[in-house]
């Protein structure tokens, strides 16, 4: 997906523009939740997100969505990761 696909699916769903956020490679955040809805696009590197002990891993052209208080965990790679992210509470 590239970004201008991107940035229509965050208008026609009511999210706001995104922002870029830039993670340290080979980081990690272990079991946590957000108070917003969250989808992003994977500009650079690679980002894993294991929801209910299942782990999916996203590159570059790859989104990602996660529901409102979903529980997940987050993994970076080698490269760390690079992505932008729409925030909607």
């Amino acid at each position: 997906m590239n970004q201008g696909d991107f940035l229509k699916i965050l208008s026609q769903d009511g999210f706001p523009e995104p922002v870029l956020v830039i993670q340290e490679r080979s980081g990690f955040l272990d079991k946590h939740t957000h108070p917003f809805e969250v989808k992003a696009l994977v500009t650079h590197g690679q980002i894993d997100i294991v929801i209910d002990g299942i782990k999916s891993t996203y590159a570059a052209g790859d989104m990602f969505h996660l529901q409102h208080s979903q529980e997940h965990v987050e993994c970076y790679g080698d490269n760390g990761v690079q992505y932008l992210a729409s925030r909607k509470v």
